[in-house]
């Protein structure tokens, strides 16, 4: 039994050491697998977060390439219905319009600049003609928006405006010829206008200067050394101008004729009238009641007048005055008979010459 507990302690011995020896060894392959796991996480890690970044840059890349190919679709079908536009519109193919209105061709100058370099010409200036320039887009598209602007404003194009623009070419001519018509009418009429002026200045001037002479001779006779003139109140326009009557009877100083009495006042008038008659003279005068406010002298004076007139004029005068009628060549009147019923009546005085 000793010998036995001998054998298993030696061996246990043996065996301890063998486990001791398998113990270390599986340490320290433990801390080799554990290194190497580590190692393996980390290449993980790094292998994960590379393939997250090229996901991102694969997924950015793809939609990149479908906007790309969805924008290359809309270029196309721009391309097409630019392509269709030009056709239609101008009748030339895409590779003409390229050849001709590339941006390798220089652009003319512009139509306002052509226009400027008209005028200059014209007014005899030393001008050049401005020069084709080089193709700049951003220049070209602010032209192109002004153009499209003054496209708009013109509107839609009105296919029958050459029928309205013929019918109002017409009518402008007619309208032109009447305007033309109207202006030698109204250029005739102010020459009419003028003359016109011209003799009634004329005759006015002389009628102004004959009435007034004579009135001055009337008033004297009608107002024995008193004054009476015609004044005029614009002298440098005899057109316009007013006509004021100055009348001072002898041993009055009066300036308007509201002054004066009702008989004064009368004789001022008929002054005024009489000298008319002398310096325009006519074939006969009608008065009525002439001298109704006149008092004995003064109806003489009157009389005196009418005397003078009656030689070269007719005068019908209607009159309740017994002077008057004592004067004149021959009555008629109304009287009524006996029986009531009225009669014109007339008696020759004087014997006609």
């Amino acid at each position: 039994a000793a010998g036995v507990a001998r054998l298993v302690v030696g061996a246990g011995r043996a065996a301890g050491e063998r486990i001791a020896v398998s113990l270390a060894a599986a340490a320290a392959e433990r801390d080799a697998a554990a290194a190497a796991r580590d190692e393996r996480e980390r290449a993980l890690g790094e292998a994960r977060v590379t393939t997250g970044r090229l996901t991102a840059l694969l997924d950015k890349l793809t939609d990149a390439v479908h906007r790309d190919e969805v924008l290359r679709a809309q270029n196309r079908l721009r391309l097409e219905q630019l392509t269709e536009k030009v056709l239609a519109d101008h009748g030339l193919a895409v590779d003409d319009l390229v050849a001709e209105y590339g941006p390798q061709c220089p652009v003319p100058a512009s139509a306002a600049e052509v226009a400027e370099y008209e005028t200059a010409r014209e007014r005899g200036e030393e001008v050049t003609e401005p020069p084709p320039m080089p193709y700049d887009r951003a220049t070209q598209q602010r032209r192109v928006q002004r153009a499209e602007k003054d496209l708009a404003l013109l509107g839609r194009v009105n296919p029958l405006a050459l029928e309205e623009f013929a019918a109002l070419e017409e009518r402008y001519r007619f309208l032109s010829t009447q305007l033309e018509d109207l202006k030698d009418t109204r250029r005739d009429l102010l020459t009419v206008v003028r003359e016109v002026d011209d003799k009634i200045l004329e005759v006015f001037t002389t009628a102004y200067h004959d009435v007034a002479r004579e009135f001055e001779i009337v008033f004297s006779t009608l107002f024995p050394g008193g004054e009476g003139r015609l004044v005029l109140t614009d002298p440098d326009d005899m057109l316009t101008t007013g006509i004021e009557v100055e009348a001072r009877p002898p041993g009055k100083k009066v300036k308007r004729l509201s002054l004066l009495s009702g008989g004064e006042r009368s004789l001022t008038a008929m002054a005024l009238l009489v000298a008319i008659f002398r310096a325009r003279p006519s074939p006969f005068y009608v008065l009525d009641e002439i001298e109704a406010a006149l008092d004995d002298v003064n109806l003489r004076r009157l009389i005196l007048l009418m005397e003078e007139l009656r030689s070269t004029s007719q005068l019908i005068v209607i009159t309740h005055q017994k002077p008057t009628m004592e004067v004149a060549d021959a009555l008629y009147g109304v009287s009524m008979r006996g029986d009531g019923i009225t009669t014109v009546i007339s008696q020759r005085l004087r014997a006609a010459s």
